[in-house]
């Protein structure tokens, strides 16, 4: 089990950190990986679904929200609070509070704002006790 925090530092994700989230669910696609994305509620899953959609005009990303039953048919599946989805090996998580779940990755967006970032640091904490492998990448 792996835990990735992506640390937002490049100006491109400075002003809209969910293109970060946009390029990681495209990694995740074309390496052949099915992906979670936890958002935080259901403004923003509607903002990431609609930048996934215009992130790349040369590359479609099939995703959806979750809620019907073609949830297990998407690659790029985004579930809000309210919605309860199985878990899938990798997991980008946009919400406040570590992932409990079972996965093989988890990667953890973390803004530039310095106030967001102690949350984080806890959260951190929390894999490496769950006995993850944690990794740090600057963006």
């Amino acid at each position: 089990m792996r835990a990735d925090f992506y640390l937002i530092a490049k100006p491109r994700f400075l002003e809209e950190p969910l293109k970060l989230v946009c390029e990681l669910a495209r990694k995740a696609y074309d390496s052949n990986q099915w992906t979670l994305v936890l958002a935080r509620d259901a403004a923003q899953a509607e903002e990431l679904d609609e930048l996934l959609w215009e992130f790349d005009p040369d590359a479609y990303i099939p995703h959806q929200i979750a809620g019907d039953e073609e949830d297990e048919l998407t690659p790029v599946l985004i579930a809000t609070p309210d919605i309860d989805v199985p878990a899938r090996a990798l997991v980008i998580n946009l919400r406040d509070d570590a992932f409990t779940g079972a996965c093989e990755r988890v990667l953890e967006v973390v803004p530039a704002d310095p106030s967001a970032r102690e949350p984080l640091r806890e959260r951190w904490k929390q894999y490496k006790a769950r006995g993850f492998e944690v990794n740090k990448h600057d963006m």
